[in-house]
This record gives C-alpha cells, sequence and structure tokens, in this order.
C-alpha cells in the first residue's frame, strides 16, 4: 500500500504527540504528591461512633501554632457540628465519619470533597487562606431529605 509523503508526516506527527502527552500525564502521575485522594484506611464501628475518640466531641480543636484538627460526624440529613468558625489562614486536618449511609462531604470553591462511608474515617488537610462564609454540602444522595444536608463554615 502506497502512503502519500504528507499522510506519513502527520501520522508521525500524531504518534509522537501522543507518546509526549501520554509520558507526560504518566510521569506527574506517578511523581506528584497532590493527586492522593483522601484517606479512607481507618475504621471505626458505626454503632459506636459517638462513644469513640475523637468522634465523641465533634467541633474544632487547635492543635498548634495556626493548625486545628475539625471533627465532624455526618448523619441523616446533618453534620455535627453544623456552625464552624475557622481561623484564616489556619492549617486544618478535617476527619469525617458517618453514622448510618453515605455521604459527601464537599466544601464548594476549595478541594476539600470526600465520600464518607459508615465504618471508615476519611480525613485531609486543607488551608483556608481567604476569609469569607462557605457552605459545607452533602453530595451524595442519602435519602429523602438529601436537600437539606448542609452546614456553614466560617473563615475569619
Amino acid at each position: 500500500m502506497h502512503m502519500h509523503k504528507l499522510e506519513k508526516i502527520w501520522i508521525t506527527i500524531g504518534i509522537v504527540t501522543l507518546i509526549a502527552f501520554l509520558s507526560t500525564v504518566g510521569i506527574q502521575a506517578f511523581t506528584s504528591d497532590h493527586h492522593k485522594p483522601p484517606s479512607d484506611l481507618t475504621v471505626i464501628d458505626p454503632e459506636k461512633v459517638q462513644e469513640t475518640a475523637p468522634f465523641d466531641e465533634p467541633g474544632l480543636k487547635e492543635l498548634g501554632d495556626n493548625k486545628y484538627e475539625l471533627i465532624v460526624v455526618l448523619q441523616s440529613f446533618g453534620f455535627t457540628p453544623n456552625d464552624i468558625q475557622i481561623p484564616q489562614g489556619a492549617e486544618v486536618t478535617i476527619k469525617v465519619t458517618s453514622i448510618d449511609v453515605v455521604h459527601g462531604f464537599q466544601i464548594p470553591g476549595t478541594n476539600v470533597n470526600m465520600m464518607v462511608t459508615p465504618g471508615h474515617i476519611n480525613s485531609m488537610t486543607y488551608t483556608f487562606d481567604e476569609a469569607g462564609e462557605f457552605l459545607i454540602l452533602c453530595n451524595e444522595y442519602c435519602g429523602t431529605g438529601h436537600h437539606y444536608m448542609s452546614a456553614k463554615l466560617e473563615v475569619i
């Protein structure tokens, strides 16, 4: 089969571009620490969440110099705590779990987004550099009252 010279050139350009693109994506995926999913390795008995530390006292706790830990329990159509205030510039480790069904924990406008399953503890760290009011949403359908499930986070 005879191929025209321009066809060979464009096929070569296409193959080289494809190899370069796949190599770039592959190298970035294996060398970057910023693309790790939130943890989901720690387990907890979902029936004893409110008796198990640290979920027996949900809320914001100061760990050190501008470092905080936010403990949140998700249950049918609500977050505990429901109103959260965080200092601007604080590095916050967010730990969440569910006591009943699969929920979502998302703060629109940030990269905070976790799927929360009963019996698992998810955590991630985020620095709140921008002051303002943020909405915490459940982005996984959890029942008939799902559209009411939200909380307020205020960065002061």
